[in-house]
């Protein structure tokens, strides 16, 4: 099997160079690649790669994932997370290989408290929702194997998340607010690229499984609630020093910390589908919080 991953230093394209490797020949490119062009902002550069490679599996873990930036450069954001999508699923289909994309929950409204299924109807609030679900119907449009996974607050020992923003704010200041009408399931980047791991080693042995299927961990928290979890295991576990106590951190609406994209309050994904095509068990959330914020704080950040 020859696989060909985009996006290979982000979050999710980090972990997904040691989990796909053992599967087969792995070729994994960036937007900064000398000689093979991973730049998705380049569509014609990577009809060439991909042509050039002639892969079996293409695996997008590349997009443009900065919210708040989207709103004022949709423009960019439309390219790489819809137009590129797109690119790539003709791509696959011409080469009668596999396309896996990541979406998001960012392609719902967040209105009501139950977890979306994948067959909801969707309706995003922000440029980068409604970037990412176009990429999602371009795909599918295509008429290629796809997978499409959506998932939710993706952290990582790598790159910039929620976690490492909460602690880096804990060593500054000694009180701080986390908006606690946002709930969600914290998903690390790691499971997310062990199950699509599993899940392509799998495919020798299923047919017919194209689709979107809902990838999170299991459990619900709000930001609030993920943001105390944090400081309290810091503070119970570790000598790591933190200005800021969890008495000391305090809910608040979304309304009053506006931000320029509105975000979905309810982010919650039924993962069933998944779990019952692939016969896999996802762990609950704090799992694999609990094992970032030892490898976090062992390299002190």
């Amino acid at each position: 099997m020859k696989i060909l991953l985009f996006g290979k230093n982000g979050q999710v394209g980090w972990e997904l160079q040691r989990s796909l490797a053992p599967l087969g020949e792995l070729i994994a490119v960036s937007s900064t690649n000398s000689e093979l062009c991973g730049d998705l902002t380049n569509l014609i550069g990577i009809k060439q790669t991909i042509r050039k490679i002639a892969p079996d599996i293409i695996v997008n873990a590349a997009a443009y994932t900065s919210v708040d930036n989207a709103e004022s450069e949709s423009e960019l954001a439309n390219i790489l997370n819809a137009q590129a999508p797109g690119v790539l699923a003709q791509e696959a289909l011409q080469l009668n290989a596999s396309l896996i994309h990541y979406s998001t929950d960012y392609v719902f409204n967040g209105d009501g408290i139950q977890p979306y299924l994948e067959t909801d109807a969707t309706d995003p609030l922000n440029v980068y929702g409604k970037t990412k679900l176009e990429g999602e119907n371009n795909i599918v449009a295509s008429g290629c194997s796809y997978l499409i996974f959506r998932t939710s607050w993706v952290y990582a020992v790598r790159g910039n998340n929620f976690i490492k923003s909460i602690l880096r704010l804990a060593q500054q200041r000694d009180k701080l607010t986390v908006v606690n009408d946002q709930v969600g399931s914290p998903t690390g980047a790691e499971l997310i690229a062990d199950t699509t791991a599993e899940i392509l080693h799998s495919l020798k042995y299923k047919s017919d499984v194209s689709g979107v299927y809902h990838l999170a961990a299991k459990g619900y928290i709000s930001r609030y609630e993920f943001a105390k979890f944090i400081l309290e295991h810091v503070w119970r576990l570790t000598d790591f020093s933190l200005k800021l106590h969890p008495n000391a951190l305090l809910p608040i609406a979304s309304d009053d910390f506006p931000l320029p994209a509105k975000r979905p309050f309810n982010s919650r994904l039924n993962t069933c589908k998944l779990e019952n095509q692939f016969d896999l068990n996802l762990p609950i959330w704090q799992t694999g919080v609990s094992r970032t914020l030892i490898e976090l704080l062992s390299r002190e950040l």
